[in-house]
């Protein structure tokens, strides 16, 4: 049986190296057909971006940006190649950002996470991302096409009634965040049900500490691999396993090109050193030139081959933010969002969105320098601000005035990921 996708897969590296660089001209000239990207790359020759020395010449854009240059033209910020009604799907994350799904098939290239973590064909997983507005469950659908295995479509919520299905169905696949996955299982012993079917697990949208990977050994579920992909990006990078042991690093993905930079600039850091990790998606619907994710990682250098088989470059995995953007179950929290809501309340004076807990417990709560004491009208205003801006629950702390830290800082990541 093979261990992996496809030949790409196993290329010898150099070979790999020629095939992107060759590619990537192709790439800047399609950019050049968006207007936005005509606006970036203004005076940019695509026969000369022919190396990675080439590439780190250009500027780049960051997913932080990303909201602005949509508002200032909708729905891409004219970063996307194709036109809006010739795409598949428009996808809607908070923000709002729009991210497009093109016809190819598996446009976000899920296959390759999910044949490492052993979907194969004629298996069944329960999919377990979410099919409203985002674009998660439609990756997996993707790749579990290409793949030829079967889903069930079970989106996110109604714990109960993923554990009956896992019961009654016997899926040997999970694919979804981990923080859902524990609370499936942590239900299934409530109910006293056997969901042991689940042999293997594909995580994602959110980190996953080894302290919760051994968590997931000793409750049933004997391969846990994680996989680095996004709404705008897709897959990036992925864990591998052999024999059950997961592997060092994660293989990135055969049609992107990664760079590691010095954080808030494009400068390329030495290899091996932490940065911000810069993608180029090899994408001609969506051709994104020096994508800068705010993800923070380190290319995986002087490391024996992958005993899986798979050849090209791997990266540490994720080893936090470059920004003050955080993710809080799964959904992106932005700074601009924080504003939003003291803007919506000219009775706090200072905000700054806390966020404590450890994975699956993890709470957000707005701390308030107030103008005055406030009631509980307000408290309440303020915490449906919270949801109504983030989509998610968050609690409200009132702060002395003037104590807050003097930083700069609007978002502060407590969490415990140990």
């Amino acid at each position: 049986m093979s261990m992996t996708l496809d030949s790409l897969e196993t290329r010898a590296p150099l070979e790999r190296e020629q095939a992107l660089m060759a590619r990537l001209p192709l790439l800047v000239a399609r950019a050049l057909q968006a207007p936005g990207w005509a606006r970036i790359l203004d005076g940019v020759d695509p026969a000369r971006i022919d190396s990675r020395a080439a590439l780190a010449t250009l500027p780049v854009t960051r997913k932080s940006q990303l909201r602005e240059l949509q508002r200032a033209a909708l729905p891409f910020g004219g970063l996307a190649a194709t036109p809006a009604r010739a795409l598949r799907h428009i996808y809607v994350s908070p923000g709002p950002i729009y991210d497009p799904e093109g016809h190819g098939a598996d446009w976000w290239r899920f296959a390759r996470p999910m044949f490492a973590a052993g979907v194969r064909a004629g298996g069944l997983l329960q999919n377990c991302f979410s099919y409203h507005f985002t674009p998660a469950a439609f990756m997996v659908e993707g790749g579990a096409l290409r793949i030829g295995c079967s889903v069930i479509p079970a989106g996110a919520g109604q714990t109960e009634m993923q554990v009956q299905a896992m019961v009654d169905l016997r899926p040997d696949t999970y694919v979804g965040t981990p923080s859902f996955l524990r609370i499936i299982i942590e239900k299934a012993r409530d109910m006293n049900a056997d969901i042991s079917s689940i042999k293997q697990a594909l995580l994602g949208a959110e980190a996953l500490p080894e302290s919760l990977r051994h968590w997931f050994h000793d409750n049933g579920v004997p391969l846990v691999l994680h996989t680095y992909a996004s709404a705008d990006m897709g897959s990036v990078a992925y864990e591998t396993a052999t024999d059950g042991v997961v592997n060092p690093g994660m293989v990135l993905d055969e049609d992107v090109i990664v760079e590691i930079v010095r954080p808030g600039t494009g400068e390329p850091v030495a290899p091996g050193d932490i940065g911000e990790v810069v993608v180029t998606l090899l994408n001609m619907d969506y051709p994104l030139v020096r994508f800068a994710t705010g993800d923070l990682s380190a290319m995986l250098v002087d490391a024996a081959p992958s005993p899986c088989g798979r050849t090209n470059a791997r990266i540490r995995g994720w080893l936090g933010r470059a920004d003050q953007t955080t993710k809080v179950r799964a959904m992106f929290v932005h700074p601009a969002q924080v504003s939003d809501i003291i803007r919506r309340h000219p009775a706090i004076l200072k905000a700054r969105l806390v966020v404590t807990g450890r994975m699956a417990n993890d709470v957000m709560t707005l701390h308030c320098e107030m103008a005055a004491p406030p009631d509980p009208a307000l408290t309440a205003a303020i915490v449906a601000s919270v949801r109504d801006v983030t989509k998610l629950r968050g609690e409200v702390h009132y702060a002395a005035p003037g104590s807050l830290a003097q930083d700069g800082r609007m978002i502060e990541d407590l969490r415990d990921y140990d």
